[in-house]
């Protein structure tokens, strides 16, 4: 029953090209904002709007019953070495079935196989007995679920259940590991160079502290399903008076990995017991993430995003099954997604039931010459129509 229309796919390959080619890196996302609203009121949302951080929403249904809403992020990360792709990376060009560019798969393939599968419920006239919501969502890829949290507790929008549009290979995801940043800073003494002694190298200090963050990576805590945490120093840094001086300040960076059970107490404990034992003069905390919306609206949120699993026997995820059982005539794996989505905030601090399914690798994403097949875009927009048919249709 759903199948795009020749038509409709290629209007959802054209849309996806447009997405690529305007550019969108985080809180630049204006103009791609202003793409997917006309697009909504084009396939007819009756109901579509920018809220106060800049996310596009749009709604459906008669209100007598659930709110579904389905997410996709409009931000991607910038392109660090263009000379080193070979399709031009917001070029949005198509050879042999494959889309290429910036966010192919990062998500704007994904975000225009969202809003066309849901065009054909609206097309097919399905009755949708409550609220069927679309969220493109800015900021996610610097910090992943603030947007969200802004659209439920400062708008007021709580849905009931939420569909995640990221790249899964068209399999079902239930849950993922949580992150934390921390920042540790290193004192020392400052002397010359020539004197060592006289001072004291915040570096020695510093790689002492690393070495037991290393150690502490095979004492983390597993989880059946989501696995162990992790921990990674990702940047260090320091600072002196000159390059023949001993440096007096040492500060580097961790980015830690959090299972089920694990939390930010518990993460920043384990850093505070290293620099204890090492009888360091060092500090740990959690970093924060700062920016201002392309609507002006600030940002400012810790930089803590908890872990989150859904059970394999909740409603939510038999319905996700039935609905690639449906379009797609397989029954999908369910999985856990190593990387890190707006789910952190949706099932992670809101509680509200969570699901994710899209087209794609996401080995692709943030990678040269980011791909997507046409063909899994069109796949994951029929599942995306079977599954708002059967959570509202009746």
């Amino acid at each position: 029953m759903w199948r795009l229309t020749s038509t409709d796919r290629e209007a959802l390959t054209a849309f996806a090209q447009r997405l690529i080619q305007t550019p969108s890196p985080s809180t630049q996302e204006k103009a791609v904002a202003e793409l997917v609203a006309a697009e909504l009121r084009k396939i007819g949302f009756p109901e579509v709007w920018v809220d106060r951080i800049g996310n596009v929403v749009a709604r459906a249904g008669d209100g007598n019953g659930p709110s579904l809403l389905f997410n996709a992020h409009m931000d991607t990360v910038e392109v660090n070495e263009p000379e080193a792709w070979t399709h031009p990376p917001l070029g949005g060009e198509v050879e042999n079935g494959i889309l290429y560019g910036r966010g192919a798969v990062d998500m704007k393939g994904p975000l225009a196989a969202m809003v066309y599968g849901l065009k054909m419920v609206l097309d097919a006239g399905v009755p949708l007995h409550g609220n069927l919501y679309v969220a493109a969502v800015v900021q996610e890829e610097p910090c992943e679920g603030y947007a969200m949290r802004v659209l439920v507790e400062e708008e007021g929008l709580v849905p009931d259940m939420v569909v995640l549009c990221e790249p899964s290979n068209l399999q079902l995801a239930v849950g993922q590991r949580g992150r934390m940043e921390m920042c540790v800073t290193v004192r020392g003494v400052a002397a010359h160079s020539s004197m060592p002694e006289q001072g004291e190298n915040a570096i020695y200090r510093a790689a002492r502290i690393i070495f037991g963050v290393e150690l502490l990576s095979s004492q983390l805590a597993v989880d059946s399903i989501l696995g162990q945490g992790s921990v990674a120093v990702t940047h260090i840094e320091s600072s002196a008076s000159s390059r023949n001086a001993i440096p007096d300040r040492c500060v580097f960076y961790i980015d830690r990995r959090l299972t089920l059970g694990e939390t930010e107490a518990r993460a920043l404990a384990e850093i505070q017991a290293i620099i204890t034992r090492e009888q360091a003069r060092a500090s740990v905390e959690v970093t924060e993430y700062q920016a201002t919306s392309y609507t002006g609206y600030p940002c400012r949120a810790k930089s803590y995003f908890p872990a989150w699993l859904m059970p394999e026997d909740h409603p939510l995820v038999r319905a996700g099954v039935r609905a690639v059982e449906q379009a797609l005539d397989y029954r999908p794996r369910l999985i856990r997604w190593l990387f890190s989505t707006d789910g952190t905030y949706t099932m992670g601090v809101a509680g509200i039931p969570t699901i994710g399914i899209g087209p794609g690798e996401v080995t692709q994403a943030h990678a040269v010459d980011e791909h997507v097949r046409l063909e899994d875009l069109y796949h994951a927009a029929s599942v995306y129509a079977a599954l708002a048919a059967d959570l509202l249709g009746g």
